[in-house]
This record gives structure tokens, sequence and C-alpha cells, in this order.
């Protein structure tokens, strides 16, 4: 196991062991993607404090090993990543003042595409301009679509937007769908919450694409045509549940007829109503239903906290494993790897989808030295998990480095 400058304090496990601890230059990553070839396997990896991409070598994931890091323009968030079919996708922005951006100071703006032909030195082949914020996640799985959350001039919140990357030196927009009442420039009535717009991306099985719509709940649309999406179904979640990130992600689990959801913890020290990770089912398409939620994480008994609340930070879910239809990555169908802030990476089982159960945890210790200006208090925020095929599981954090574990039951 390497144990680059491995943080010091005290790491709390259930059926996880610590592979390795890879520092990333003191830039702490956000979004993660994944490449594998002859040669060797390749992390990509977004940030959120620094403005770049970096890519790892993972070949032998005991000893990752640094290959580069790509900086990008100054004042520019760069937190979106994805790699498929040779090619990685990126998007970019004016970093926002609560990622440390500064009044007056703008990024480069868009969504760029770059070829792997070489893994270790990619080269930009491709932008895609994009004058408002792009959001949380974006889906490309290969091909000639890519699959955004974006906001533009004369909508309320971001709305879904697919491209054509066919020619990636020349994509286009090829349709946007929205719920009414964001288009405030088409006179529509704004919605009665501020809190509906498009927060992380659309994933799409076949002709169907699922999206998390924050308050709005979880969206299913048609994209047979995809010039024309058209919605197939709408299920809400807030009230009751966390209204601002009402739903953050939305994997369909297509061959059992279900939908992982789960809303995302915004405020500190639980301030704000109830978050939850659940599944729907889908069996009849025009009718979803909620069918069951997943226990809250307990801390580990010999914590010194009362509970996660207590901790300090967002305490939550977050981000799921999501494969994207990608060899290279674990694409069980029976269990959920989901990061949880200060909870740490959180592992359920759910071969009984109507009794999920943990299974396996993995929290980090708290960070001694601050890089980014969240969370308010210095503890440990579990951001992001990707896993490969062999089962290694990656995860990374807002003021740490990157993790690489193995489930051991």
């Amino acid at each position: 196991m390497t144990t680059d400058r491995f943080p010091e304090g005290k790491t709390y496990t259930k059926n996880m062991e610590v592979i390795a601890y890879h520092e990333l230059g003191e830039r702490p990553a956000f979004k993660m993607g994944m490449l594998k070839n002859a040669e060797g396997w390749y992390l990509y990896l977004s940030h959120l404090w620094h403005s770049g991409h970096t890519i790892l070598e993972v070949t032998d994931p005991a000893n990752p090993k640094l290959i580069r890091f790509i900086p990008a323009r100054p004042h520019t968030i760069t937190a979106n990543i994805q790699v498929a079919d040779g090619k990685m996708i990126t998007s970019m922005g004016t970093r926002p003042p609560m990622f440390g951006g500064e009044p007056g100071k703008t990024g480069e703006r868009g969504v760029l595409i770059w070829d792997l032909q070489d893994p270790t030195d990619p080269k930009r082949i491709g932008k895609f301009y994009i004058e408002g914020f792009i959001g949380h996640r974006h889906y490309y799985d290969g091909g000639r679509y890519v699959h955004l959350s974006c906001g533009l001039p004369g909508y309320i919140g971001n709305f879904y937007l697919a491209i054509d990357i066919d020619d990636p030196s020349y994509p286009q927009e090829v349709s946007r769908w929205w719920i009414h009442g964001q288009w405030a420039a088409g006179g529509e009535t704004p919605p009665a919450s501020p809190h509906v717009f498009l927060h992380g991306g659309a994933y799409v099985e076949g002709n169907r694409a699922y999206l998390p719509y924050s308050c709005a709940g979880l969206v299913i649309l048609d994209l047979t045509e995809i010039r024309e999406p058209k919605l197939v179904s709408r299920l809400p979640f807030s009230p009751p549940f966390n209204p601002w990130i009402g739903v953050h992600t939305a994997m369909p689990l297509s061959s059992r007829k279900l939908v992982l959801v789960n809303s995302e913890a915004v405020e500190e020290n639980c301030k704000e109503p109830a978050n939850y990770v659940g599944i729907v089912d889908i069996s009849d398409e025009t009718a979803p239903r909620l069918i069951s939620l997943f226990p809250v994480p307990e801390k580990p008994p010999e914590a010194p906290y009362k509970n996660f609340c207590e901790k300090g930070g967002r305490f939550g879910p977050h981000n799921q494993h999501q494969p994207q239809h990608q060899p290279c990555l674990m694409q069980r169908d029976d269990r959920v790897y989901i990061t949880y802030f200060n909870a740490g990476l959180r592992i359920f089982d759910i071969s009984d989808h109507l009794f999920p159960k943990e299974i396996g945890y993995f929290i980090p210790p708290d960070p001694q030295k601050r890089i980014g200006p969240l969370p308010k208090t210095l503890v440990a925020q579990s951001e992001d998990v990707l896993v490969d095929a062999r089962g290694y599981i990656y995860v990374t954090d807002k003021n740490l480095g990157l993790y690489v574990l193995r489930y051991t039951e």
C-alpha cells in the first residue's frame, strides 16, 4: 500500500480495505472518469478548487502514479468529466463565489471534447460554447450525443440539453427540454418553487432519459425522437424531502425496472428538511412509485460524536457510482456505492429492493489543512465515487486527496 503523505487521524471502516492514498499535489478532486487500454488503466479527475484536470495511472491500484495536471484558464471551474469511446468530455464555467470565485473575474465557458488516443496526453479537438452555467454532471457513454444539464440566458435554472459531437470539431445543439415555467423569456410563469432545475445530468438507457430535477422530482423523458424529447412521467419528492436538491441523482437499473434516487445534503449540521436515498419502481413508467428508503447511516460506535449531524460539515447523500455503460467500470445492479459527505463512503446491498441494507463503509480522517473554503467546519467531506471492473473503489474529498479502497466481505 502506498501512503503518499497519508492523512493523520482516525479512519473508520466496515468490510473495507484501504489500498492506497494519493495527495494529487494538494488539489482535491471531484468527478472522475476511467479508460482502460492494452497498456493499462487510467483515472481522470476534475477538481473543485483548482482549474484543470489530473491524470493518474492506476494499473497497479496500490501505487497510483501521477501522469500530469492539465491546467485550465484561471477563474474557471472544471468540476465535471466523463470518459467514453476514446474521448474525454469536460465542462467549464466561471467559478462561482462558493467555490472560491472572485467578483468580476470570468473563466472559460462551455464543453470541451478531447481525444484520448494517447491516454496520457489528451488532445483538445472541439468545444461547444455555453453562455450560462453547466450543471452537476453530464452523461456520455460513447457515440454521437452528449447529454447536459445547463442554464442559458432567458431560462430560470438549469434544464436538459443534448449536443451532437459526431463531428467533434463542430458540436451542435440537438434539442432541449425544460419544465414549463423555466423559460422566462418565452413568457412562461415562473415555477412556484425557486428550486425547479436539473441539478445532476440525465442518465440514458436506450431511448429513455432519467432526469434528477431537484424539487420537481424524477423526470422520465422519451428520446425516441431525440430532437423532440417527450415527457413520460414525473414523480415529485419535495415536499417532504429537502427541496433545494430534492433529486440529485436518478440512475436506472433497467433490467430490474428500478431507478435509484437520492437528494443532496446542502446545509451543514443537518439544518434542513430530511435527505434520503431511495428506490423507485418503474414497471409502469407512466406511474413511477417510491417503494423503499435506505437506512440512515449510523456513526461508528467508537466515534467521539453523538451522530453525524453533530460532527460538522454536511451529512447526507451526494454522488453514486455511475458506470454509464463503460466496460472498465463495475456494472452490478445489486449494490449501491454512494458518498455521504462527513459519513464517508457507504455501500448498500439492494438484492432485495424492498429492504436495502448497509454492508460496508469508509470514513476518512478529518483533514488537517484547509485547501478550499468549504466546509465551514474542517471535517472530511467525501464527494464522488467510482468503482472499476476489478472492484477497486476511488473516492474524492473536499480537502483531501484520492483514496483507493476495496470491499472485503
